[in-house]
């Protein structure tokens, strides 16, 4: 039984009617890292690890939640957090709250939900939660909200119920990801275009550190800060900036160790890293998936070497796919500390690679590393059927 079968059919016994179907998926991020507060932009696409909701309106003024991988039943009575429910539920709270903001009128809800995304593995599992959620209410009701208005009521749902302020990356993946294309996102203007990704012979697949280290959380808000002190130093010269998104080569050039040595690192790795994005979206248009690679590795060293939020890890993973022919690119993917390496290489030598990759992993830090092979899909959407 698939995973949309699994979902209806549990519907189905819960609430005895046939349900509308919805899914929607995770992320990766090919390039653009610790840009996204920066104003700058990202790379990410949508994948084929999903969720899988299945709906339906009731009539009693109930929303009644069901989470299959959890095996736990919630029902609620109004739009409110209540200490003992289940924290995947605030998530869904969360997007009914933010739409309650909006004056949008809506009665009960039920809703069975399971999926295929590695949980903790950085693949934004939360996002692809309140992306399905909100597109699902806004098809049961008829709202006729714009893919952006689900995009910006599921960051906030993140933002206030869960408690995680988190950038608009995940779910604008998430809601706006199409197959065979990357989505380059302005994070200043919350735009985007579309880039074409034919992989032929090649293919992505992630590399699950299974570790994470507790200079996550801390080390992420002190890079803020540095980034934050860096653009203060430099608008001081130059008025127009506002954000590390407007400094250049030029101002770093004429500043170099300016206003201190580690603000002035991180400024040259997001500056470095928004250059990036634009180079990859060019290698994508002339089919030079060699180039994107190589940017790739660009990618970590600077995360490693400027932006410092790289681990042993990470570093080894990366390093040992240096000396494949077969493996055209590698890099951290996410936060840093841990997580995922996200690797391009050619389909037919995944295997050997998963076996030589363990074997070395695990006699160097004895964790076996878990693999994902994502391939690019659509963005949220409705299932006609199973």
């Amino acid at each position: 039984m698939n995973l949309c079968e699994q979902t209806e059919n549990k519907f189905i016994e819960l609430f005895g009617v046939e349900p509308q179907l919805f899914k929607a998926p995770g992320r990766i991020n090919l390039i653009g890292e610790h840009t996204d507060y920066n104003d700058g932009f990202v790379l990410p696409a949508a994948i084929d690890k999903a969720i899988v909701f299945a709906m339906q309106k009731n009539e009693g003024n109930l929303f009644r939640f069901y989470s299959i991988d959890y095996q736990e039943y919630v029902e609620f009575e109004k739009v409110e957090l209540l200490e003992d429910a289940p924290f995947w539920s605030r998530y869904l709270l969360g997007v009914l709250a933010q739409m309650q903001k909006r004056n949008l009128h809506f009665e009960g809800v039920d809703c069975v939900f399971s999926g295929d995304i590695p949980l903790g593995a950085g693949l934004s599992s939360s996002a692809a939660l309140e992306s399905g959620f909100a597109f699902g209410v806004n098809a049961l009701f008829d709202f006729q909200l714009e893919s952006i208005d689900l995009v910006k009521i599921a960051q906030k749902a993140e933002h206030e119920y869960a408690g995680v302020k988190c950038g608009i990356m995940d779910q604008y993946a998430s809601v706006f990801g199409k197959k065979k294309q990357v989505v380059q996102l302005d994070c200043r203007s919350n735009t985007h275009q579309y880039f074409p990704l034919e992989l032929k012979e090649d293919i992505f697949l992630l590399v699950n550190t299974k570790v994470k280290h507790s200079l996550a959380s801390s080390a992420y808000n002190k890079r803020r800060e540095e980034c934050d002190t860096a653009v203060e130093y430099f608008r001081k010269y130059y008025p127009n900036v506002t954000a590390l998104r407007d400094v250049t080569d030029q101002m770093l050039n004429e500043h170099i160790g300016k206003p201190d040595a580690l603000s002035f690192q991180r400024a040259l790795f997001v500056v470095n890293e928004n250059d990036r994005v634009v180079k990859a979206t060019q290698a994508l248009l002339e089919d030079d998936l060699q180039y994107f690679g190589e940017l790739m590795y660009a990618s970590h060293q600077g995360l490693k070497e400027l932006y410092e939020v790289s681990c042993d890890e990470l570093d080894f993973l990366v390093k040992e796919t240096k000396k494949i022919p077969e493996i055209k690119g590698s890099r951290m993917m996410g936060g840093g500390f841990g997580g995922c390496t996200l690797n391009l290489m050619k389909e037919s030598f995944v295997e050997d690679f998963k076996s030589q990759i363990t074997i070395k992993y695990f006699d160097r830090f004895g964790i076996k590393p878990e693999f994902y092979l994502v391939n690019i899909q659509n963005g949220v959407e409705s299932i006609k059927t199973c």
